[in-house]
């Protein structure tokens, strides 16, 4: 009888990392003129959390899992990359709000795509945003 193989764990987080990036995440989200409702379904997380997330007490964390960590990441890249694609603060803050008719968004904005809740939908945002900035790495 062979042995089963275990998947690896994603890097252990420690909880006060937990509530930094999502804190970072959250911010971001509010830039772009996210709604809690929109905020929650992108990052998978409880109304709740946000809640106490923008509550800023240092007392508070959270552990969140691999997915949560994984759509912070992909929040946190997308922010990176519109700020190497736009100069302009309103732009870069912006450009997730406003409808876009490429033929991925079809009128939508990138945070309704974002908000649709799935990760395969935050993946092809990220990647249809970080393809704007070309050969800029």
């Amino acid at each position: 009888m062979g042995t089963l193989a275990t998947a690896t764990p994603a890097r252990d987080f420690s909880r006060e990392q937990c509530v930094a990036g999502l804190r970072a995440a959250l911010t971001i989200l509010d830039k772009w003129q996210a709604s809690s409702e929109q905020a929650c379904r992108i990052l998978r997380i409880s109304r709740s959390t946000y809640t106490r997330a923008r509550q800023q007490d240092p007392a508070w964390s959270v552990a969140l899992d691999a997915d949560q960590l994984q759509r912070i990441s992909m929040v946190l890249n997308i922010h990176a990359a519109l700020r190497l694609i736009f100069d302009n603060p309103d732009n870069v803050y912006g450009f997730p709000a406003m409808e876009n008719h490429n033929a991925f968004f079809n009128g939508r904005t990138p945070l309704d795509i974002m908000a649709q809740g799935d990760m395969i939908s935050l993946y092809e945002t990220f990647r249809r945003i970080d393809a704007l900035r070309g050969a800029q790495w």
